[in-house]
């Protein structure tokens, strides 16, 4: 992708589990944004999401052993050997891949680390959110407050950062823990943080792996809480000043355009 500082190479992994009837127009919205790559992590799916997303451009690779944190590791080990910025965002069609030069351009110019486009705090279809995840990224970002000192509103998946950071951050988890150890994360190693307010769409297709299902539900919960106790002793805290610094640094970029 081009941006006012020169060419970054960007990657886009998405991961999927039998999201054939929305997979194929994530893939070319993302293409339209001239993304460097898209690669959809195939996570084990029983219908066509794998062959769809290779029809529409996609580069696909599997990872038959089902874990929404094991698809994402997949897709960091097997993402483009030059890549710059590697970004992630779900294939059911309820992120926005329009919004996706603004969840990058902060960090190819080096104005943040690390970027989350916030569901929260943008514009959302009726129904594309539960009460419950809604509830879940206000409790995570409380809890983040309380223990690091940073501003969080949402665990949303449609995030950027550098490829080289993300290697070195050491991320373990394999299931839905992974969107939350990686904010835990980023805080305690005092990345620049910065949220983007998104447009949020009810999924193109399909049924969610999580809210549509109570034990699914339960069990992701159960994931979330057992991956912030876990590491929440274990890494160091951060500074409180880090978010609203690089919230400042962005804000102020957008003025003098």
């Amino acid at each position: 992708m081009l941006f006012p500082g020169g060419q970054k190479i960007v990657s886009v992994i998405v991961p999927c589990l039998n999201e054939e009837e929305a997979i194929a127009g994530v893939v070319q919205e993302l293409w339209a944004q001239q993304v460097d790559e898209v690669l959809v992590v195939d996570n084990g799916s029983i219908d066509a999401t794998a062959a769809n997303a290779k029809a529409a451009g996609a580069r696909v690779a599997a990872q038959p052993v089902k874990g929404y944190g094991l698809a994402c590791i997949t897709g960091l080990q097997n993402v483009r050997s030059d890549a710059e910025i590697v970004c992630f965002l779900d294939g059911d069609g309820s992120d926005v891949p329009a919004y996706l030069r603004a969840i990058v351009t902060p960090v190819a110019e080096d104005d943040a680390d690390f970027v989350m486009g916030s569901r929260v705090r943008g514009k959302r279809e009726r129904g594309s959110m539960t009460a419950q995840q809604i509830v879940a990224g206000w409790l995570a970002g409380l809890l983040l407050r309380l223990v690091y000192g940073v501003q969080f509103s949402d665990m949303s998946p449609f995030r950027a950062m550098r490829k080289s950071k993300l290697h070195a951050l050491g991320m373990t988890e394999t299931t839905y823990g992974w969107n939350l150890e990686m904010q835990m994360r980023v805080a305690s190693e005092n990345w620049r943080i910065l949220e983007v307010p998104v447009e949020h769409r009810a999924r193109r297709g399909g049924v969610s792996k999580v809210s549509g299902n109570l034990f699914a539900g339960l069990h992701a919960a159960w994931k979330i809480t057992t991956t912030f106790l876990r590491l929440a002793f274990s890494l160091k805290r951060s500074s409180p000043a880090q978010m609203s610094s690089a919230m400042d640094r962005a804000a102020r970029k957008a003025d003098r355009s």
